[in-house]
Parts: C-alpha cells; structure tokens; sequence
C-alpha cells in the first residue's frame, strides 16, 4: 500500500479523502493545512485567484509528499487546485497522521514548505480594481 497521495486537480478538494488517507489505528495525532483563497494580499482586495500549474507540477508533489513520507516514515497526503478559485474555496489541503502530536506537526509542516517552495503551480489574482497580478513566478 501507499504512503502517499498527491493530487493536482480542478476538482473540489475533499478534505475527508485526504484525512482518511493518512489515518490508522496507531496514529493518536491527526495533523491538517488548508489554504483558503484570502480577500486580501499585500494591501489589496481579491476577489479570485487562477491557479496554473507546470505539465510536471504533479510529479514535483509527488516528491515533496514521498520526501516527507521517506523522512519520516509517515504516511502523507496532499491536493492543489488549479483553475479558477474564489474567496474562501481550499487551494491547498495536507495531511499527516502520526502516534504523537509534535512528529505530526512536524511533518505537515514540512510538507506544506516543500509544495510552496518545490511544486510550480503559479496563481493570478484578481483584484476588485479590475486588475490582475502573478504571484510566484
């Protein structure tokens, strides 16, 4: 069985899946990360975000879950959307479970590191001026 679920999609993440994934009878500490699409950034009002990610954006977040996953010897799990998202939708969710809270904590926090530094998935926002701006690029 695997240890590790990455996925890239357009679709609604669904936080239960990913929760699922990592969960097992000898885990006491379940650890989750969304990001959550702000109405803000630096100072200025968004209405929405476009998500676009490289052909190769999903074997990238492989790796990052599988390093976490090799690391610690936990099984791990995390979604990005892509496509068009707004205020309050999930762009992001991560899960790790372990038997103790900190190794939890830990890890997730090191997965979510690694998708936001390693993974190229780049969004536009939408400002309610009208204009619109890349971020991570």
């Amino acid at each position: 069985m695997s240890r590790v679920l990455a996925v890239i999609s357009e679709l609604t993440i669904d936080g239960t899946v990913i929760e699922d994934f990592v969960m097992a009878a000898e885990h006491g500490a379940l650890v989750t990360f969304r990001g959550i699409v702000r109405n803000h950034d630096h100072g200025l009002a968004v209405t929405a975000l476009d998500y676009q990610a490289h052909p190769d954006a999903q074997r990238f977040l492989e790796d990052c879950c599988n390093q976490v996953a090799v690391e610690t010897g936990l099984r791990v799990a995390a979604a990005h959307r892509v496509g068009s998202l707004v205020v309050g939708d999930t762009a992001l969710a991560a899960a790790v479970a372990a038997p103790h809270r900190r190794e939890a904590f830990e890890a997730c926090e090191r997965l979510v590191e690694l998708i936001k530094s390693q993974v190229p998935i780049w969004k536009r926002q939408h400002l309610t001026d009208g204009a619109t701006e890349w971020v991570g690029l």
